[in-house]
């Protein structure tokens, strides 16, 4: 009699786990411990999403990765470690299948279709996050493309409307590297500080300074920082 209630709930136990819907593992990836718990506790109450694992900085982000299956990662762009773009590249290059999200402070187009040109199947601004996230990652793990309506209008009307002076036309000439580099500076980092951030040496900051100059066509170097600061400034979000 005992095996068979042994059985019983053995089999009862079995059912209620089938009955259960499946739900697709996020691993969160973001510098700011309230925003991953947020972000967590917004995935967690749906049915068909939960957050399997979370990390800090790039390094953590791959060995997350590495050890904790995941179906889709959720990226911020400035990690300890190793800058977004170039983590897409790197976890992309470990696991070609796994779709990533970039979920960032950064409200701009240029940012979203690097973020595309590295592997990133979505680009959400965190200011619209709530909104959007729990779509946008439910398009990326179909494997669909997702692109707030605001940056996808943005990105047709640049492909369309290719004026040689736009800034963002003349700062799509910049490689992901320099790119960051012109964005430290604009928040105020010296050479150094971008650097130490960077964890690249002092004269390889010099040289992409000196390929921004060139690339730009700066005079000096207080221009390119003045131009540095007011992308940065304008771009903040309000």
């Amino acid at each position: 009699m005992r095996r068979f209630q042994h059985d019983t709930a053995k089999i009862e136990s079995e059912s209620k786990t089938s009955s259960e819907p499946h739900r697709s593992r996020v691993l969160i990836v973001d510098n700011h411990p309230l925003f991953r718990h947020g972000l967590a506790t917004l995935i967690n109450a749906e049915p068909d999403l939960v957050a399997c694992c979370e990390a800090a900085s790039a390094p953590s982000a791959l060995e997350t990765m590495r050890t904790c299956p995941s179906d889709v990662a959720v990226l911020d762009i400035p990690l300890p470690g190793m800058r977004g773009l170039e983590l897409i590249k790197a976890m992309k290059g470990e696991q070609p299948d796994l779709p990533i999200l970039m979920l960032s402070r950064h409200d701009d187009s240029l940012y979203a279709l690097r973020a595309l040109r590295a592997g990133a199947l979505g680009y959400v601004t965190k200011r619209e996050a709530l909104t959007n996230v729990l779509l946008a990652l439910r398009k990326v793990l179909k494997g669909e493309i997702y692109l707030s309506p605001r940056f996808s209008e943005r990105l047709v009307f640049q492909a369309t409307h290719y004026i040689g002076g736009n800034i963002d036309s003349s700062l799509n000439r910049l490689t992901n590297r320099e790119l960051e580099v012109i964005e430290l500076l604009g928040r105020g980092l010296g050479t150094k500080d971008v650097a130490s951030e960077l964890h690249l040496s002092v004269k390889t900051i010099e040289t992409h300074r000196a390929h921004i100059k060139e690339k730009l066509s700066f005079r000096n170097a207080n221009e390119l920082v003045r131009f540095a600061v007011e992308w940065v400034v304008q771009r903040e979000p309000d």
